[in-house]
């Protein structure tokens, strides 16, 4: 596993390219000042802040657990550099997200996973649904995939990459029931990749033991005190990230209460 970095790089938005209308946040693609290119969703947005937190959170945990997120950046964004952008709900988007907001690489040439566009290995697509299940991620169904291909064409096979996030981890929006949520279930059967045949048993033996406390401080502690301010109940955005670590350790804990089952060839059927 590789070292949990405590802080993502900062890169500045330096030319805005286009938004992306395919989902409700309306990201955008941006050029920054490292000469990267990526697509930022902002804190401006109808999901607001929280969505961006879950994004750092479950992302980072994605990667120290060994599944493809691309990178992860924070992005200063300053308005004027979408002057040209001619919708005027776009512009408004884009105006109250000044500051900091949250850019992950884009993939040039990737493309949106499709059930026959690539054979996933049943052992891959059980750490993903057990991820999906710890972090109680409802937006990666046979619907809404959120998996990208890539890369999509050339030399080297396309490998499976993880997107969007910031449906996941839904306690945080009533921390005053999120007690509630530990053993809570989720019925995966629909879940994108649940025609696999994925041993979830096998998954939860390789990966629950690995969400230590120590790893969760790390992966919060890459969510900017920005982001985690004024949140009812919570003195300092220390105290708010500690209750994030104390949840999910409590959840991995926890694993045999809700553990998926009822995919096809993974054993019993969900009760």
């Amino acid at each position: 596993m590789a070292a949990p970095s405590e802080a993502l790089r900062k890169v500045t938005a330096v030319r805005y390219l286009t938004p992306l209308r395919s989902g409700g946040s309306v990201p955008g693609v941006v050029e920054a000042d490292d000469l990267g290119t990526y697509v930022v969703k902002f804190t401006g947005s109808a999901q607001g802040r929280k969505a961006l937190v879950a994004e750092v959170i479950v992302g980072e945990l994605a990667r120290q657990l060994g599944l493809r997120v691309p990178e992860l950046v924070l992005v200063h964004f300053d308005p004027s550099v979408a002057e040209e952008e001619p919708h005027q709900e776009v512009q408004d988007l884009l105006r109250s997200s000044a500051g900091l907001n949250l850019g992950m690489d884009y993939l040039p040439g990737a493309a949106d996973f499709t059930p026959d566009a690539l054979a996933v290995d049943p052992a891959e697509s059980a750490r993903i649904i057990w991820l999906d299940a710890f972090t109680a991620n409802v937006d990666r169904t046979v619907h809404s995939a959120n998996l990208m291909t890539w890369p999509a064409s050339g030399h080297q096979e396309p490998r499976l990459w993880l997107i969007d996030h910031g449906a996941s981890l839904v306690f945080h929006h009533r921390w005053d029931t999120a007690a509630v949520a530990v053993e809570k279930a989720y019925d995966f059967r629909h879940h994108a990749l649940g025609s696999r045949r994925p041993d979830m048993a096998a998954a939860d033996a390789e990966l629950a033991h690995r969400v230590t406390p120590e790893l969760l401080r790390a992966v919060v502690a890459a969510v900017p005190d920005e982001w985690l301010a004024d949140e009812p109940g919570f003195a300092t955005p220390d105290a708010l990230r500690e209750a994030y670590v104390a949840h999910l350790a409590s959840r991995a804990q926890a694993s045999a209460r809700w553990l998926p089952t009822g995919f096809p060839g993974s054993g019993r059927l969900a009760d």
